[in-house]
């Protein structure tokens, strides 16, 4: 059965399956190929303009069953065929020389977990505490969802033609014979031709436009030659600078000049610089005395505050002590001790002290003593008066 020249309507849904189904590239019988699924075929016709019913006309894909009986006839004016998926084979070579890699690698990781082990060994307990709080730290953010986990290794596969040329709607692979020239590439070849040619008859230009090329050709080489001798210029900076300070100080000029960024980024910030030396960790030690010195000032301040308000309450006793002291004074020694208790009793801050039965019989007693003595005292001077 003899196969007709494609139609206007086939070359332009092949054209439009061609620039808009999702495709992949491999090799297959030593040639780079483009392939396609025919399941997401099916769902990119049926949301092309083919599929909506116009005006007096009917749509042209309605079901999957209509597109997949279109394909078929797409297939059959070999704009594709169909494709089998070969998972690629390891030969015995290949799985020797894994095998040995694989003990080549275990042998060096014994090698390294000895050394590491032993350099645990010097360290502290705390340090290997605070590993083992970050290794469970690490491995909960792991187990978390939404992280992200270790890429797959895929299966490695090529393609070989399919003896049964069908369409399919599956999984079923499908390799592009159809290789239409796009637009865009069209315009882009057009323009760099016609680029060609002016460029070759440039003695024919006009002498003004022949100047201004000139000049902007010059110009555009002044630049170019400027930002290729400022990023040579940055690099002895920063090495005059690395060596006078001994590689603690790191000054940038234009840091971004020749990193992977827009053109104007390339030219922000002016410069960086960082300190790497000795006084970055006395600047940490300082801030943490300070802290510390904070702290203790806080704490003197308050023991302070609290010694004020005990003075002030001691204040006013003191005062009526005082008073009554005023009031009676005398030479008797009961007045003396009288003053002696109310002194003790100021100084602890207290103006009433709590006193036992004990203390209070003895007062007395003493007291009672005080007085008869004074009696007999005063008998004994009224008597000589008399005599």
């Amino acid at each position: 059965m003899e196969v007709g020249e494609p139609s206007k309507e086939e070359k332009a849904v092949a054209k439009f399956l061609r620039f808009n189904c999702p495709t992949k590239s491999t090799n297959m019988m030593g040639h780079r190929v483009d392939y396609f699924i025919a399941s997401k075929a099916v769902d990119c016709l049926l949301d092309s303009k083919w599929a909506k019913a116009k005006k007096g006309e009917e749509a042209l894909f309605t079901t999957r069953e209509s597109v997949v009986d279109y394909c078929n006839r797409l297939l059959k004016k070999q704009f594709f065929h169909r494709a089998l998926k070969v998972m690629k084979m390891k030969y015995e070579k290949d799985i020797k020389k894994e095998k040995e890699k694989g003990k080549a690698e275990s042998g060096k990781e014994e090698d390294k977990k000895s050394k590491k082990e032993n350099l645990k060994d010097e360290k502290t307990k705390k340090e290997k505490e605070k590993k083992k709080d970050g290794e469970k730290e690490e491995s909960k953010k792991e187990e978390t969802p939404g992280t992200p986990k270790k890429k797959e290794t895929k299966k490695k596969f090529k393609l070989e033609p399919h003896d049964d040329q069908v369409f399919l709607d599956g999984n079923e692979v499908f390799v592009w014979i159809y290789d239409p020239v796009h637009f865009k590439t069209f315009v882009m070849g057009l323009i760099l031709v016609i680029a060609v040619i002016a460029a070759t008859l440039f003695p024919l230009w006009p002498a003004e436009m022949r100047v201004g090329v000139y000049y902007l050709s010059v110009g555009a080489g002044c630049f170019v030659a400027s930002i290729l001798l400022l990023a040579v210029a940055r690099c002895i900076l920063f090495l005059i600078i690395w060596l006078i300070t001994g590689g603690r100080h790191h000054f940038w000029f234009l840091p971004n000049l020749t990193a992977d960024v827009g053109f104007i980024d390339s030219f922000r910030p002016l410069y960086t610089h960082e300190y790497k030396g000795p006084k970055a960790d006395l600047k940490k030690d300082e801030k943490s005395e300070t802290k510390k010195q904070q702290k203790s000032d806080s704490e003197e301040k308050s023991d302070s505050e609290k010694k004020e308000d005990e003075e002030g309450k001691v204040g006013p006793g003191n005062h009526g002590t005082e008073g009554s002291g005023g009031e009676r004074h005398s030479d008797t020694d009961s007045d003396r001790r009288e003053d002696d208790r109310s002194q003790h009793s100021s100084g602890n801050g207290n103006d009433f002290e709590m006193i036992t039965k004990e203390e209070l019989e003895q007062q007395t007693d003493g007291d009672c003593e005080e007085e008869e003595e004074e009696d007999d005292g005063e008998t004994t001077k009224s008597s000589h008066e008399k005599s």
